[in-house]
């Protein structure tokens, strides 16, 4: 019998760059989706002479839905899901083949993932093994519709098991690329957030902030990362803080001239 087909999706807006480096990787696949969010650069050109077929969804509601759409063009076989700041060794191509090859019934895999931050490879602080479902079956598993952090969800019964090559993570290429994805990620949590009714304030922002820093750096022993880990660990304070912020400043109220209260200018 033939081996079960696999399909390599990848996720990509604005993304020419990263895709130039990612889609070389996914040589074991045999068919590469690229689901292009309205890109302005070339995205969807390097995508095309890289072999990937292309499928462009501009209307964007979040990671959630864009899975959910890659997967209603995927019609039977495997499926494995991978970022476009991702990359594949050949190590892991090597299992995830052996376990599509291998697996007698549906089944979801993770991935561990290990993440270059500023000059090393983080592997303390909760960054490692950072276990990510990425590979199943079709019709076994499938996402949900959150905007951001979006999870894949086993069908009953459906068995989930490790894969032990990690997938290489290179998620921000200096610090303001982290500052603009952070900020990105902190109005996508907020604006779900208020949709459910749910109230933010400074406060709940500077104590959760707090306990991530001493969670991230102490409790899970990011220190051991050195520099780089003492940094992402205040930086992962203040994203965390920004997303209780975000919610607190949408509660505001607008701009009312009127209530304007402008003292005079001292002569």
């Amino acid at each position: 019998m033939p081996p079960p087909h696999l399909t390599a999706v990848v996720l990509a807006r604005d993304e020419a760059d990263n895709l130039e480096a990612l889609l070389p990787t996914l040589g074991f696949a045999d068919r590469v989706l690229v689901v292009d969010g309205g890109s302005r650069d070339a995205t969807a050109v390097v995508a095309r002479r890289h072999g990937a077929d292309v499928l462009v969804a501009e209307d964007w509601q979040g990671y959630g839905v864009q899975r959910r759409r890659a997967e209603e063009e995927i019609h039977d076989g495997w499926i494995f899901m991978v970022d476009a700041d991702e990359r594949v060794t050949p190590a892991l191509a090597r299992e995830i083949r052996e376990a599509v090859a291998s697996s007698p019934e549906p089944a979801v895999y993770t991935v561990p993932r290990t993440t270059w931050v500023f000059g090393r490879y983080l592997h303390h602080g909760g960054w490692y093994p950072d276990e990510v479902a990425r590979l199943y079956t079709k019709g076994a598993a499938a996402y949900d519709a959150r905007p951001v952090h979006e999870r894949l969800l086993p069908g009953k019964g459906v068995p989930v098991r490790r894969l032990r090559t990690p997938l290489l993570h290179y998620s921000y290429r200096d610090l303001e690329h982290y500052l603009i994805k952070s900020a990105r990620y902190a109005a996508l949590s907020g604006a779900a957030k208020k949709s459910r009714g749910e109230h933010g304030s400074l406060a709940r922002g500077i104590l959760h902030g707090t306990w991530g820093f001493l969670r991230m750096y102490l409790i899970k022993h990011g220190f051991l990362d050195g520099k780089q880990g003492f940094l992402i660990a205040v930086l992962s304070a203040h994203s965390i803080f920004c997303k209780y912020a975000d919610i607190w400043v949408r509660d505001q109220a607008p701009p009312n001239p009127e209530a304007c209260d402008i003292p005079e200018a001292k002569t």
